[in-house]
């Protein structure tokens, strides 16, 4: 059992300033949740917040979560992280399912002087290894990489 909450205790609250979820001192409450905290390690004051932002809150289950008070925002600010995150995810999948089952001997060293064709499996040096989605001209190409789809250069010679 943890402590109940009170002005002038301690809790752990996301610091705006540090960037950090760190120990801070209670400044004001309303009812049993804390409202404005000062953070123990560089003295700023600001409103209670739980947890990181972007931060998922703990599941149902979870005993003594508290509900962060002023930290929500805009309604559309917290849907486009939504559909960002929801975009990211699926090219992650369809990188997946384009690599899946291929052997190390299917790729192709990423070269500037080398061309391809929608569907190449490409391995480059610094982002790992992609399929070409779509030529966009002579010179370049859109590459999917894992993290995120990249525009490189494509049959360049000296």
């Amino acid at each position: 059992m943890s402590k109940p909450l009170k002005a002038g205790g301690e809790v752990d609250s996301w610091c705006t300033k540090c960037k950090l979820v760190l120990n801070h001192r209670i400044i004001a409450m309303v009812g049993s949740n804390p409202v404005r905290v000062e953070c123990s390690t560089c003295g700023s004051h600001h409103n209670f917040r739980a947890r990181a932002p972007g931060e998922k809150a703990a599941s149902a289950g979870g005993a003594g979560t508290t509900r962060a008070v002023g930290t929500a925002g805009p309604k559309s600010t917290r849907m486009s992280i939504t559909k960002a995150a929801q975009a990211a995810l699926e090219r992650e999948k369809t990188w997946e399912k384009a690599i899946a089952g291929k052997g190390v001997n299917e790729f192709r060293q990423y070269k500037v002087s080398e061309t391809f064709s929608e569907g190449d499996l490409v391995r480059h040096t610094k982002f790992g290894d992609g399929v070409v989605t779509r030529i966009l001209d002579q010179k370049k190409v859109e590459i999917l990489f894992k993290d995120e789809p990249r525009t490189l250069a494509q049959g360049l010679t000296d």
